[in-house]
């Protein structure tokens, strides 16, 4: 398939990984060459059809080789592939680790195939030198976290538009939260890291219980159940910043 973006799946879940083969099977872009539903497989068929795969979807809980080792052989091999991260498994601090990788998209099952589609194609387009349009992050995430129903006067609100900034210009990497941008928010406003985490953490739930609800929906519900559970720190800076990548295919200026 001529320009194709080929994907490499490894999960367990047999049914999953035949859902995405059917999903994609006709598709003009994305080609799915191999599912494999254990680690040690996954690395394997990676390293013996290096060139053979573009982008890794995978869970980071596997049997007999977890995602985040693949990972880490990844980086003994020097071996340089765009990864996606689809997982069960809620954790800041496993994500952060996964982080040190350098993935480029985290995404909470159930997996909306939409979505997944969306964060593959991205990758491809922002591996390429095209001519973005520039655009006023600064205006268009005011009007985002308004809309998100965080007011302007508490302190949580200053600090996600900072966090969300950071994030953005990391060029399609989750930032590492706790170790870097907690630090990095700190010292720009003269606090302490702990409280920059707790002051985003009372404004996520301010969010929750005053955001519009179909544009709550349309953001986080690809990976948060809204009537569930509340994102993370980590979900809800990365997650916006994603969506202002994808959604318009847009550079920071």
């Amino acid at each position: 398939m001529k320009n194709s973006i080929k994907v490499l799946v490894i999960d367990n879940n047999e049914s999953l990984t035949k859902d995405l083969e059917k999903y994609f099977g006709s598709h003009e872009v994305i080609k799915v060459v191999a599912c494999k539903n254990n680690g040690e497989e996954g690395l394997s068929y990676l390293i013996n059809n290096i060139n053979n795969v573009d982008v890794i979807v995978m869970d980071l809980i596997l049997p007999k080789m977890d995602g985040l080792y693949i990972l880490s052989e990844m980086a003994l091999r020097k071996i340089r592939k765009n990864v996606i991260i689809t997982t069960n498994f809620k954790d800041e601090h496993i994500l952060e680790e996964a982080n040190r990788y350098g993935i480029d998209y985290y995404m909470l099952k159930p997996i909306n195939f939409a979505s997944l589609e969306k964060r593959i194609l991205s990758i491809n387009l922002n591996s390429k030198d095209t001519k973005n349009k520039v655009f006023s992050l600064e205006k268009v995430l005011t009007e985002l976290l308004h809309n998100l129903g965080i007011p302007s006067h508490v302190r949580g609100y200053q600090y996600i538009k900072e966090g969300v900034q950071i994030v953005f210009k990391e060029s399609n990497t989750i930032s590492y939260i706790t170790k870097d941008v907690y630090p990095e928010i700190a010292k720009k406003f003269d606090t302490t890291p702990t409280r920059v985490e707790r002051a985003i953490r009372h404004a996520i739930e301010i969010s929750w219980n005053r955001g519009d609800l179909n544009l709550m929906e349309s953001i986080f519900g690809n990976s948060i159940n809204i009537n569930r559970d509340k994102p993370t720190n980590a979900e809800y800076l990365t997650t916006i910043a994603d969506k202002l990548k994808v959604d318009n295919n847009l550079i920071y200026n």
